[in-house]
């Protein structure tokens, strides 16, 4: 399926192009990691700090399909091409912001830049790279204003909007982070909570265009703003029937559990019965199908629409298309097994 999905992914108007542009933001993002992550002279070997091995598979379609997407929204709000590739590497910087600190939080170890560096050091890999991220803003902006992409007063603006998009998502995070007390309505998770967590993630790409863009067609804006927006709130209710146990365990907000505590209290019954031998990567959806199944439906509903709305903007894939690359998204994030229960 995935092989499938990726090759049905390049067929629109302007995903391959996209895909190809992102590849060289990328390259570009770490040309500038590895001539920073230089340890002075004079330190012993064991000590030293630097870049390691960049594989091909951080190149791959799989691991950057939500970055080409994002990428493709520059092509349909017409978007020259100096300022493309600019905000392709704003938004690589910016997965290394979201997913190291996720790591941090979540005490896990994604690794977005690899890096030789003494011990496990997971903790320490993550405060750097965040460090890096930093240092590599500076560097891409004053390269953007030398090459006379964007102008001195749009850098300072770019630099400082880019911490304040991400502080309604921190601030969700942030009052997650001791564990929630209670488990508020489903529809409150989804319109509210996700939207903050994870659906303003998914409007990144709008930095530049909100900011320092002028003239570009509202209707083309709107439609591929609330693509990007319904088509992340899809991603993350499929992370919430993935996380059950993980989110039951660290008491996380998620659209499944507060749906079970709402509707099912057998459901949340057999949840504390299962809790003695739950681990946070016990996949539990199977075992609770009035509640997951109509969740896994809301979320292709929300990716199609999502798809749609940016084919209404040009992306150019048809509806097909749309929904095989919906039941891809399901596969990709882990609970492919679910989409037997899907209306497609």
């Amino acid at each position: 399926m995935i092989t499938e999905i990726e090759n049905l992914w390049q067929q629109g108007k302007f995903l391959k192009t996209a895909f190809d542009e992102y590849k060289k933001c990328i390259e570009a993002v770490f040309g500038h990691a590895r001539a920073i992550l230089q340890t002075p002279q004079g330190i012993p070997a064991e000590f030293h700090v630097e870049l390691g091995g960049i594989s091909n598979e951080f190149y791959s379609i799989k691991r950057n399909l939500f970055s080409t997407l994002f990428q493709s929204v520059y092509h349909l709000m017409k978007i020259e091409e100096p300022r493309r590739l600019f905000y392709g590497k704003l938004n690589h910087l910016f997965r290394i912001w979201v997913t190291s600190a996720d790591n941090l939080l979540d005490n896990e170890d994604k690794i977005v830049v690899p890096m030789k560096i003494a011990g496990s050091s997971r903790v320490m890999r993550q405060v750097i790279s965040i460090m890096l991220a930093d240092r590599i803003l500076k560097n891409i902006t004053d390269e953007a204003v030398l090459n006379g992409v964007i102008t001195e007063y749009e850098s300072s603006l770019i630099v400082q909007k880019s911490l304040q998009i991400l502080l309604p998502s921190a601030a969700e995070e942030a009052s997650e982070e001791g564990g929630i007390t209670c488990r508020p309505d489903a529809e409150y998770i989804l319109n509210t909570i996700h939207r903050l967590k994870t659906g303003l993630l998914f409007h990144i790409p709008f930095l530049g265009p909100d900011n320092i863009e002028y003239g570009l067609d509202v209707k083309i804006v709107d439609s591929c703003r609330q693509g990007l927006m319904n088509f992340g709130l899809g991603c993350q209710i499929i992370d919430d029937i993935r996380d059950i146990a993980k989110d039951y365990l660290e008491m996380r907000h998620n659209y499944v559990l507060s749906g079970i505590y709402q509707s099912y209290p057998v459901y949340a019954t057999k949840l504390d019965e299962l809790e003695p031998a739950m681990e946070t990567s016990s996949n539990l959806f199977h075992l609770f199908p009035e509640v997951t199944y109509p969740a896994a439906q809301k979320a292709m509903d929300l990716l199609v629409d999502g798809l749609s709305s940016l084919g209404n903007a040009g992306l150019g894939i048809d509806k097909k298309t749309e929904r095989l690359f919906g039941l891809g998204i399901f596969e990709t994030l882990g609970v492919g097994g679910i989409t037997r229960c899907l209306s497609v």
